[in-house]
């Protein structure tokens, strides 16, 4: 497995209309078959911070998600509600055990 975290901070102007875009995207991203998982958290004490957290079941899924109509328009629709560029980390899974350790 894959977990890839992807740090967003938004506009504040631009919290709600995030939210309604990337819930939309993430409904249809559970629906790939290389996605095990596809979490989105916002931050308790700063609503304009959220993660991602897209579990991807092998290494070639997430470019396959970036493939998809869902995740190209949530792309476009973001684009300008970010107050800096979204970064995003990649892990392997440590407990349970996964075949990359």
């Amino acid at each position: 497995m894959l977990i890839v975290l992807v740090h967003v901070r938004l506009k504040p102007e631009c919290v709600e209309a995030f939210r309604t875009v990337t819930v939309a995207n993430a409904s249809e991203s559970v629906k790939e078959p290389g996605i095990a998982r596809f979490d989105v958290i916002q931050q308790n004490d700063d609503p304009t911070r959220f993660i991602l957290v897209e579990v991807y079941r092998d290494a070639e899924a997430p470019a396959r998600h970036k493939d998809t109509k869902h995740y190209q328009a949530w792309r476009d629709a973001v684009a300008d509600m970010m107050a800096e560029p979204r970064i995003s980390y990649k892990y392997l899974n440590a407990f349970p055990g996964d075949e990359g350790w």
